[in-house]
């Protein structure tokens, strides 16, 4: 009861699992995997809206946008020109290749992690290689995929596909994957050159999001099976499948404590922790409750799903996938003033303060996570210890300045050490 009232919506932890349909005989955890989902502990509020038609730039702007919720629209791009012109299945990838020509250089990532790219640099790279490379690679793989599909059918069973060799070769080295991911079509941020710029002339606008000053609009597109690591963006995105089929599992702002988002002062500050094929739940121990607090929604060709800023998403795209998004700066980021964040930050941390306090109370009630003990802050050449990270969080809240305190460092149970920024 005391949980309920502290925060009846977020910080109530999971005591069951997300209740599974029984699926029919001969689906195993593909299919599975592949359908949509939501979990146990989704608020009806925060649950992803669904339209069979798109709504008008009115509508979408007074009663869509505003709530910070997301949003599947289906058919969006259907009769498109991208839609119609870029399917790879039907002659697309030629089409591309004469569109875009022969000398025109991309950056893609390549990912030493197989079919899985991560937000940290550990884990992939930026490579630049021709635009017409990487479309010979996708046009080899599809041979691939033709050739085992008609060897299947002779043989009666199913065969993994594999590459050929010219593709192997032209794209992939030690197992390493490439992926075309935020190739510049409109950058309105940087003055650079987009090196896809002239596929502009095959994109229509979404009608509801008419008179929009986007950020950007960009181009990303998978060869084989490829899987993003759990992140939030910056901007409002519109993601729209242009060819293929895409599964986008969404979390709230609110799980982040269930994600464990990486450091603030970091380089993917914006990336979850938390591994996505083998999760350390000894290390990350409310991670189990991911799924929880999870959507996964289905996208097919034409459809486009609405994610709100700070939205965690994780992307799982098949085979030969192609999409664009378009990201535009949410209103509450365009109207704040630089001269009030000060003001903001004290109000964020005031917040903070109870979102932290009902948690620790919620974990210390009714669950075995360990308590964190110390906490120590260099103010100057001083040190301040705190015996409850619930104290800690008040002396930042109510006492300390930001010109008082250069920078704080948190000790937790005299284990790891946190630098944060001021």
């Amino acid at each position: 009861q005391l949980r309920s009232l502290l925060h009846p919506r977020c910080f109530v932890l999971p005591t069951g699992v997300t209740q599974k349909k029984k699926l029919p005989d001969g689906q195993g955890m593909q299919a599975e995997e592949d359908a949509e989902f939501v979990g146990a502990r989704v608020e009806a509020g925060l649950r992803a809206a669904r339209f069979s038609s798109p709504p008008s730039s009115e509508e979408f702007a007074a009663s869509i946008e505003p709530k910070n919720v997301p949003a599947v629209f289906r058919g969006v791009l259907n009769g498109s020109a991208a839609s119609s012109r870029w399917d790879p299945l039907h002659g697309g990838l030629d089409y591309l290749l004469e569109k875009v020509g022969p000398d025109v250089a991309v950056e893609a990532m390549m990912s030493s992690t197989g079919h899985v790219f991560y937000g940290d640099l550990r884990s992939h790279e930026r490579v630049s290689i021709p635009f017409s490379t990487f479309m010979h690679s996708c046009k080899s793989y599809l041979g691939g995929l033709n050739a085992a599909d008609d060897s299947s059918k002779d043989k009666g069973i199913g065969e993994e596909p594999t590459c050929s060799e010219e593709m192997c070769s032209a794209s992939l080295e030690n197992s390493e994957q490439l992926y075309l991911a935020q190739v510049s079509i409109l950058n309105t941020e940087n003055k650079e050159r987009c090196s896809l710029e002239v596929l502009k002339e095959d994109i229509q606008e979404p009608i509801f999001l008419k008179g929009r000053p986007f950020s950007s609009i960009n181009f990303w597109m998978s060869r084989a099976h490829m899987r993003s690591s759990t992140h939030y963006d910056p901007h409002h995105n519109l993601l729209c499948v242009v060819a293929g089929c895409k599964k986008v599992t969404l979390w709230s702002p609110s799980a982040s404590p269930f994600l464990y988002p990486m450091p603030v002062y970091g380089e993917a500050s914006n990336h979850s922790c938390v591994s996505i094929e083998e999760p350390d739940y000894s290390s990350y121990t409310r991670a189990k409750y991911m799924k929880e607090y999870s959507e996964r929604v289905v996208l097919n060709c034409g459809d486009a799903l609405f994610i709100p800023e700070g939205w965690y998403h994780q992307v799982d795209s098949d085979d030969l996938t192609i999409a664009i998004n378009f990201w535009w700066k949410s209103r509450i980021m365009t109207e704040m003033l630089e001269h009030m964040d000060a003001y903001y930050l004290r109000r964020i941390l005031r917040r903070y303060f109870y979102y932290i306090w009902a948690i620790h109370i919620s974990f210390n009630m009714c669950c075995s996570f360990p308590r964190l003990t110390v906490c120590s802050v260099f103010k100057c050449k001083s040190v301040l210890f705190f015996p409850s990270f619930l104290q800690f969080m008040y002396f930042l809240v109510y006492f300390s300045s930001p010109l008082q305190v250069d920078c704080v460092y948190l000790m937790l149970l005299g284990n790891n050490i946190h630098r944060m920024n001021e």
